[in-house]
């Protein structure tokens, strides 16, 4: 039987993922609201909670924040899939999301960060990001509510830098360390695939630089 023709693009497919499961644990803490303790990942509790480094990736604070990340998600990995493939962009999700995850439980063992429960796909997302920044990066794109084009590159770096200074200004609980992990494993998944492929990569950049 075919796979119908929805569910061939991973990108969909993660953002029916992530849609679902927002609405059936916001359904299911109206009667157990302890649910989202066993989701998010607070780094203190991994240990003893070791799946929260992939449920916390499908989980949401609120519908705004599902609604942005999921926008970002369909922008970003639609285009990327169709360059990279489903394999390799499934890869990319999932490490960077992990890298991310992991990186703020080090910032809290290692700096005393604050223990606060994490939810969101931006680690991941921003991963995406990372790479396109690196085979697509004089693409023009639009960023968050900025109504003038700029390069993929200073996109990426600037949608960050943007983040950091109103989770700074605002005193408010943004991942910055997982956004940096996810960003980071982007990037080095790009070197790698860049250098494998040099030439197909060259013909990319080439092509989406106007």
């Amino acid at each position: 039987m075919q796979t119908p023709r929805f569910f061939r693009s991973a990108t969909l497919t993660i953002i029916t993922a992530n849609i679902l499961f927002f609405f059936i644990v916001s359904l299911i803490s109206i009667f157990y609201p302890e649910i989202f303790e066993f989701v998010a990942l607070q780094p203190s509790k991994i240990i003893e909670m070791p799946w929260a480094l992939i449920t916390s990736m499908f989980m949401h604070a609120n519908p705004l924040h599902l609604f942005m990340n999921m926008f970002s998600l369909l922008f970003l990995g639609g285009f990327l899939e169709r360059i990279i493939g489903k394999r390799r962009f499934l890869t990319l999700y999932f490490l960077s999301g992990l890298l991310g995850s992991i990186l703020y439980i080090l910032a809290f063992y290692l700096t005393g960060a604050n223990d606060l429960p994490a939810v969101g796909a931006s680690g991941a997302i921003f991963g995406l990001g990372g790479m396109l920044a690196v085979i697509t990066p004089r693409m023009p794109v639009y960023i968050m509510f900025i109504p003038v084009a700029m390069p993929m590159w200073f996109g990426v770096t600037l949608s960050l830098a943007l983040l950091w200074l109103l989770s700074f200004l605002a005193n408010l609980p943004i991942g910055n360390i997982a956004h940096l992990g996810g960003l980071v494993a982007g990037l080095f998944y790009a070197f790698y695939l860049r250098r494998k492929y040099r030439r197909r990569f060259r013909i990319i950049s080439n092509y989406f630089s106007d």
